[in-house]
């Protein structure tokens, strides 16, 4: 007797629109799927304690191992200051018609460091974190952020030093010194912006990290960090002249030495400084936010 069996009737694989619907009925969503603007940046700020936690353990981290431990916060900056002084105020006499010298070089030089070292690090932010940023789902901007609230910490503990500095060569206080808040704000601000530009374009391209060490020399040679800008571009083109002034670094360096420096007053910055560094501010802050919020599915992924 044969026997006939019955072949499974075929799988009925559902549509893509009914596995849509299948998954929302059941609150299901996209795997790391990017937010919305208002969503994501309320996932920031429920995360604001791990941010600063974060910036805090990599800058105690940071000089764990030397023997001086968090001194070269301080000693970093100035040794590049003193070595500036020798080549620049020096050798090249960048110092003539610059009363103040040394504070408006460490000045220059502790605001560039922010910014240079917030840019820095803010290219490496996804790319040298893979393993965090595979392993746990969490806001992916919170990495450069926290790595530019580092260098903020980080400069805040060099201020202290750049006061002593200042008060050693008989600078006063004086109540301008409170501009240098907003000012650091603002720095704040335009370093994030720049810095998750760079972090979503170090993230598929690694190598951009090598090109930034050059970019950065580059861009610190042209901000005034050790020369006045307003002595030195007096007779050169205006258009260079305003390109130079309005550099945003320049800004931000300028803005601190007004605040800090009794020697450099307003005739030293140019016209609507404020309204030029915030405005680099908003334009970096919120257009490196968006830049980096768009590319929010694609980090860690290979």
């Amino acid at each position: 007797m044969s026997h006939v069996l019955d072949a499974p009737p075929p799988m009925q694989v559902p549509a893509d629109g009914d596995l849509a619907a299948l998954a929302a009925r059941h609150g299901l969503t996209v795997s790391g799927a990017r937010p919305s603007v208002p969503a994501y940046v309320r996932q920031l700020w429920d995360r604001r304690h791990f941010i600063t936690a974060f910036a805090t353990a990599k800058l105690t981290a940071q000089y764990s191992q030397a023997k001086l431990g968090q001194l070269w916060q301080v000693m970093t900056p100035l040794l590049n200051a003193a070595v500036y002084y020798f080549i620049f105020g020096v050798l090249l006499g960048t110092k003539r018609g610059v009363a103040d010298f040394i504070p408006f070089l460490v000045t220059g030089v502790f605001v560039w460091t922010f910014t240079q070292s917030s840019i820095m690090a803010g290219t490496r932010a996804i790319s040298g974190n893979l393993g965090l940023v595979r392993a746990l789902h969490f806001p992916r901007a919170a990495l450069p952020i926290s790595f530019c609230l580092q260098q903020l910490q980080q400069l805040l503990f060099s201020m202290l030093a750049l006061i002593a500095i200042i008060l050693c060569v008989g600078v006063p206080v004086s109540a301008s010194w409170l501009l240098a808040l907003p000012a650091l704000v603002l720095q704040f601000v335009f370093n994030a912006g720049v810095s998750m530009v760079l972090a979503r374009m170090g993230a598929k391209t690694p190598d951009i990290a090598q090109l930034m060490p050059f970019l950065l020399r580059t861009w610190m040679y042209v901000s005034g960090v050790m020369w006045s800008i307003d002595q030195h571009t007096k007779d050169q083109p205006r258009a260079l002249s305003l390109l130079l002034e309005y550099n945003p670094a320049a800004l931000y360096i300028d803005l601190m030495r007004f605040a800090l420096i009794d020697s450099f007053g307003a005739g030293k910055l140019p016209p609507h400084v404020w309204l030029a560094a915030a405005g680099w501010a908003v334009a970096a802050g919120i257009g490196g936010f968006i830049y980096f919020w768009k590319a929010e599915e694609t980090y860690g992924r290979g």
